[in-house]
């Protein structure tokens, strides 16, 4: 099989499970809709995700379940998890730990954060790099809060060395990223809302039209870089590079919004 068909087949998979996440499902039944072997779905999956399907289908259950529980306070835990899939509330638990490190109701009480394992979408024009280029984030849903807040800025953060930390689990990599979070909340307003954009890139959109705002912000996130996370009993340090951005454009242009948030990621690196 070549990249294109690669490709094509990873799209199709990735649209079947976004339309099926509500439904009973597991990797035999989106190989069968995608037309080709289980084994061919998992290498594909493990090559470009560095997940199997199974553990992307998780991920992206539980980003979903922890919107709805952020959006609808009134909305009972059972009830979310009948919704995706969990026929008991214990079940449920574990699987939203596993993601989230903590409780749906700890969650509850806590957390503003509305995408941590955004659907992935493949892009197919040619002669970009198979591995990370073709991959894009979909934070589309999330238009409509943008759009109310088309003059308030950003802050951004991007994970240093995740690559590294990575190396030494998976498991501490996702623990970086749920600290990495954690640091965003502890220094974001009542009303700004945190969201990822990438791999190891995250962007706070905050209520606040004024740039003294958002540079105190990420001025909060800074003087936390340095500071350890625990793994296994090791210390891991945490540094994430921090910037700040507002959308130029007259009308918002959401690939023109998200390429003014990486650009910002890029400037704080310099």
């Amino acid at each position: 099989m070549n990249k294109t068909e690669n490709l094509k087949l990873l799209a199709a998979a990735l649209e079947y499970i976004e339309k099926h996440l509500q439904e009973e499902l597991n990797t035999e039944d989106v190989a069968m809709a995608c037309f080709c072997s289980k084994s061919t779905l998992e290498k594909l999956f493990r090559y470009v995700n560095h997940l199997s399907v199974r553990e992307y289908l998780i991920r992206r259950r539980m980003t979903l379940a922890a919107r709805k529980l952020w959006e609808n306070p009134k909305s009972g835990i059972m009830d979310v998890a009948l919704e995706y899939g969990y026929s008991s509330h214990e079940a449920f638990t574990r699987a939203f730990k596993q993601i989230w490190n903590c409780n749906p109701s700890e969650f509850r009480e806590r957390r503003r954060y509305l995408e941590l394992f955004p659907r992935l979408n493949v892009a197919l024009e040619e002669g970009e790099n198979f591995m990370s280029s073709r991959k894009q984030v979909d934070i589309s849903e999330m238009y409509d809060l943008f759009r109310s807040r088309k003059d308030c800025y950003f802050v951004c953060c991007d994970i240093a060395q995740l690559v590294h930390i990575n190396g030494i689990s998976h498991k501490a990599g996702d623990l970086a990223i749920l600290e990495t979070l954690r640091r965003m909340e502890e220094a974001a307003g009542a009303e700004d809302v945190i969201f990822r954009i990438g791999g190891d890139e995250f962007a706070m959109l905050t209520a606040s039209a004024e740039r003294g705002y958002a540079e105190g912000v990420a001025e909060k996130i800074s003087v936390m870089n340095g500071r350890s996370f625990s793994f296994e009993g090791q210390e891991i340090p945490l540094l994430l590079h921090v910037g700040t951005a507002r959308y130029q454009g007259r009308t918002l242009q959401y690939n023109e919004l998200l390429s003014e948030l990486h650009t910002a990621i890029m400037e704080s690196k310099k």
